[in-house]
């Protein structure tokens, strides 16, 4: 049973021989103005209520007590441990209390006033040789200090992390507001006393060592944590303080915990659920218990057995020491490779691109704790991801909700096999994929038969992803170095310096005619991939709606897929004639373009598809 004894307290008590260890369940300080705002009208607002009327009143204690009514601020949650306090719940309004006392000290020594000698007790307290800020944020205690010395806000060091910029900016805010609501001493002394006297928080002081249960209800019911932070200290909660200092497990859980979110804000909940998901399940649906607060789950007695960390602190050690240091790291290095083309694993960029995040799902499925074949693991499931996406495109069986399912099954069948065993699992799944769309047995992973009509039927994105790799393609094989970047040609859409798909037949009569005059089977025709190009913004709209020839012209030094339709892109071109060579290549220059053109187009990028993805 859970033992809780709640203690009235004015702020004079709450600060005054107590000092505050900032828990491992607590976050880093992340009030911002808004909050900060919001206590401040509130102090104020019952405050400057009874000032108006008490003005002409010395500022004393029994004044105070007296003719000022006390307000309620909110409850804060300690823990004792080996005679250390830590703050379980409530740090982010006790820090901003602190940021205030500090403020009005400062203002204090400004206006000469002998309560500036009383602040200063409720800053820090006297421990042996060294003075301690009752809010005792260690790591950061040079950016209280700077501040209760009164030096120049810009030039305060807050290198050490969140907490210390917030405290900062945070302060720059109470000062401002402060300065505008109290204009004299008497004001300002009356606040102090105000301010330490009336403003009441209940300590809520949970006797036992075990409090994420606590901790959890109580932030359930106020300001949400995220669920990473809920995990923290359900974890960290179990062990005991003294192998919690031994073993750093703070310091490692923070050191990746910070290092992942510095991509994105809150990413340490996507690391969580893609390594659940990975671990933990083997269909899509059993997947969506990891959605949401996941962070129930992992505790559950259902995953006890397999996870080991519920009441289990051998458990959440190994756990730590272990599985969470490699998959974080592990993780690390998807996200890098998502950054940029990395040589290692180029695929897991090319991923980004299509938006593709089920590789961070299959690579942690596939690799295990200290996987010798981890890079290898990663540039396959990467490449193999990529295949069977693009392979789906390429023969119109692509279904969103299919793909995801396709994913698990895929991810269980991997689930820690060796790099061998991956091609065949994607060729099973894929074809399995095909022939389930096709309503017939396929024995192949790409047939001309299904690619023959590709091309209006894909979304914009895919087909400038899919010129961007045939482009790829031909720089890497004719030794020439790309004309613009892959992530450009997907990504890039402005009008000037974006790129767009570009009909090579034009909407206009005479190209009509070259399709008997049939509408619907000219559009059908001409956007079939080998009737598209991808052309930058200027060029794409000066060709506007000419004929082929003049077209033709436009297309000189722009990407080298376009330029395969001039004759000059063959001449004395040696490395063009091996590339046609090596690959047995249909590649050849056309003056006119219609429908037997567009057809031996197409079957050319079918044969380079098949090339690109093998």
């Amino acid at each position: 049973m859970v033992d809780i004894a709640p203690d009235k307290q004015n702020i004079d008590s709450v600060f005054s021989n107590t000092v505050y260890y900032i828990d491992f369940y607590q976050r880093d300080y992340k009030w911002t103005e808004e909050p900060v705002t919001r206590l401040l009208d509130d102090i104020f607002y019952k405050f400057n209520q009874e000032y108006e009327l008490l003005k002409d009143l010395d500022p004393k204690k029994e004044i105070i007590a007296a003719k000022y009514p006390w307000y309620y601020l909110n409850t804060y949650v300690t823990n004792t441990v080996n005679g250390k306090v830590y703050v379980v719940d409530g740090q982010q309004r006790l820090t901003t209390l602190t940021l205030i006392l500090i403020k009005l000290y400062r203002a204090a020594l400004a206006r000469e006033s002998k309560l500036h000698k009383w602040l200063d007790t409720k800053l820090v307290g006297q421990s042996g040789f060294h003075e301690e800020f009752w809010m005792n944020h260690e790591r950061h205690r040079h950016a209280l200090e700077a501040l209760k010395e009164g030096e120049d806000l810009g030039s305060i060091d807050t290198s050490s992390g969140i907490t210390a910029v917030n405290m900062v900016q945070n302060y720059r805010t109470i000062t401002t507001y402060l300065d505008q609501e109290i204009l004299d001493k008497n004001k300002l002394e009356t606040f102090i006393f105000y301010f330490l006297y009336r403003l009441v928080l209940i300590n809520l002081a949970v006797e036992q060592t075990d409090v994420p249960m606590v901790f959890e209800v109580i932030n359930d019911r106020g300001v949400r944590l995220r669920p990473y932070e809920i995990i923290k200290g359900k974890l960290l909660g179990q062990i005991d303080k003294l192998e919690l200092d031994q073993g750093d497990y703070n310091g490692v859980w923070e050191t990746q915990v910070q290092t992942i979110n510095s991509y994105r804000e809150d990413e340490i909940d996507t690391f969580f659920r893609y390594y659940l998901k990975a671990k933990h399940s083997d269909t899509r649906k059993d997947g969506t218990r990891f959605d949401g607060d996941y962070h129930r789950e992992m505790f559950s007695n259902v995953m006890s057995e397999s996870l080991r960390v519920n009441h289990n602190p051998a458990g959440v050690k190994d756990f730590l020491d272990n599985e969470f240091k490699y998959f974080t790291s592990l993780y690390l290095k998807i996200l890098e490779g998502t950054k940029a083309t990395n040589s290692t694993y180029p695929h897991v960029f090319l991923n980004r691109l299509n938006e593709m995040d089920g590789q961070f799902l299959l690579i942690f499925s596939n690799c295990y704790l200290d996987d010798p074949e981890e890079e290898i693991k990663i540039r396959t499931v990467s490449y193999e991801i990529d295949r069977l996406f693009s392979l789906l495109q390429l023969q119109n069986a692509y279904d969103s909700n299919a793909f995801a399912t396709l994913l698990y099954q895929i991810s269980a069948e991997i689930r820690e096999q060796p790099v061998d065993q991956i091609r065949s699992a994607f060729d099973r799944f894929l074809m399995q994929e095909l022939s389930r769309q096709r309503l017939a047995t396929v024995a192949e992973p790409f047939q001309y038969a299904y690619f023959r009509n590709t091309g209006i039927n894909l979304n914009i994105r895919f087909k400038r992803y899919f010129f961007a790799r045939i482009e790829q393609f031909l720089a890497k094989e004719t030794n020439m170095g790309m004309k613009h970047p892959v992530e450009d040609l997907v990504t890039r859409r402005g009008h000037v310096n974006g790129f767009h798909i570009e009909h090579i037949l034009s909407y206009n009569e005479d190209n009509l005619e070259l399709f008997n005059g049939d509408v619907d089977l000219f559009e059908q025709e001409r956007n079939r991939l080998g009737g598209l190009l991808l052309l930058k913004g200027l060029d794409n709209i000066s060709s506007g709606n000419e004929i082929y020839v003049e077209k033709l012209k436009s297309y000189a030094n722009t990407l080298y897929w376009n330029e395969t339709l001039r004759e000059d892109s063959y001449k004395s071109k040696l490395d063009m004639k091996a590339l046609k060579e090596r690959y047995k290549l249909e590649l050849q220059p056309y003056n006119s373009f219609g429908p037997e053109e567009l057809n031996a187009r197409q079957k050319l990028l079918f044969e380079i598809s098949s090339i690109i993805w093998n």
